[in-house]
């Protein structure tokens, strides 16, 4: 089994969502990220770490040091689930191909049905192919 299938099966026994996982080229640092509805406290990272040094170490995953954390308040969005998830915040998209001369938009996410998601940008709502996100971040509101 992979890294990703192996964490997500693990995590999602625990009650945690896998939102993401880092692992630089150099340093041995393996860095997961998770979350759970109502965020995720410091005891939920330790608790994750515990089980997942565990075992890694059984199905003889190589790493030299492991982090559990957050995504944060500028959380990264994958796919449909998370822009569904999220409708009615404020998110930052950058496309892979420009859309009407643009890759950049910051709006209002509104749905994300069909491989589409609609965007609330200075009051126009626009049609993205979720495909084509490059990237896409939560924007704090403070």
């Amino acid at each position: 089994m992979d890294l990703n299938g192996l964490l997500e099966i693990t995590l999602t026994g625990m009650g945690y969502e896998l939102v993401g996982i880092e692992r630089p080229a150099r340093g041995g640092l393996l860095r997961i990220y998770i979350d759970k509805p109502g965020g995720i406290t410091v005891e939920d990272c330790a608790a994750v770490s515990h089980q997942l040094s565990r075992v890694l170490a059984v199905e003889n995953i190589n790493y030299d040091r492991l982090e559990v954390s957050s995504p944060g308040l500028d959380r990264l969005l994958k796919g449909e689930r998370d822009f569904a998830r999220f409708a009615g915040q404020k998110a930052r998209v950058r496309m892979r191909a420009p859309v009407d001369g643009q890759r950049n938009f910051t709006g209002v996410l509104r749905e994300a049905v069909a491989g589409r998601l609609q965007l609330e940008v200075d009051g126009r709502l626009l049609s993205l192919e979720i495909g084509n996100v490059e990237t896409a971040r939560l924007v704090p509101e403070l």
